[in-house]
């Protein structure tokens, strides 16, 4: 078999090896997309996890890894993350108003038992109602991203690099133990078993709008514990 003839080999097995994983990046990126605002396509969340499996086989080495899909699933989903990162939503204007916004909620919750619409946001806090839209879509977004991720939007990320790895776990098992079993398991069944806000209602029987409420408490109390 001559180097060429070899070569084309490898890599047909390779691109056997990406296909036969496919409808497991299709399903990662569709329960990815359940979690995102409408605005964000599922094809390109496909297309960009499709690319990055293709690279992997064409890369894995099977005596040192025994499981492609294993050494392959957490690159797989962090090209999505990086995808949702590169949008850049987040300028300093639009990280400003997502504070006011935030705000304006827990104001607003106070009289009623639901969240404003993005007319009457726009109302309350006399901005043009399709900057509060995009401000919401970005923050949307930016809830699905790793806590790390999180902590970093805005002026917080200096304080974050300041501190250890282990030492942010701390604070994040201190925060939350001050929080109910209930409260807690959100946090888990959003972060860790990467359920919608839909589906963690109907298992805990908690409307999604106080789902969404309860998560921004507690990453606003995280950063309070980091010094942001």
């Amino acid at each position: 078999m001559t180097v060429n003839v070899y070569a084309q080999d490898l890599k047909h097995k390779e691109d056997e090896l990406a296909l036969q994983y496919l409808p497991a990046v299709k399903a990662m990126a569709f329960r990815l997309k359940e979690r995102l605002p409408s605005s964000i396509d599922f094809s390109d969340l496909s297309a960009i996890g499709t690319e990055e499996l293709i690279k992997l086989a064409r890369k894995y080495d099977k005596n040192q890894n025994d499981s492609f899909w294993g050494y392959a699933k957490k690159r797989v989903y962090g090209a999505m993350l990086d995808y949702l990162r590169s949008l850049d939503m987040l300028s300093r204007a639009s990280r400003k108003l997502i504070k006011q916004i935030d705000y304006a909620v827990e104001e607003y919750r106070l009289t009623h038992d639901d969240e404003p619409s993005d007319e009457e946001l726009a109302e309350i806090l006399d901005k043009d109602i399709n900057k509060i839209h995009e401000a919401r879509i970005a923050s949307n977004i930016y809830a699905v991203m790793p806590l790390c991720d999180q902590l970093q939007v805005g002026d917080e990320g200096a304080a974050l690099a300041q501190i250890e790895k282990d030492e942010l776990i701390e604070v994040i098992k201190r925060v939350l133990s001050a929080y109910k079993e209930r409260e807690q398991m959100i946090i888990q069944l959003y972060y860790f078993e990467e359920l919608t806000l839909k589906e963690i209602s109907n298992i805990l029987n908690i409307t999604e709008s106080r789902i969404s409420q309860i998560h921004k408490s507690i990453i606003q109390k995280i950063k309070e514990r980091i010094g942001a």
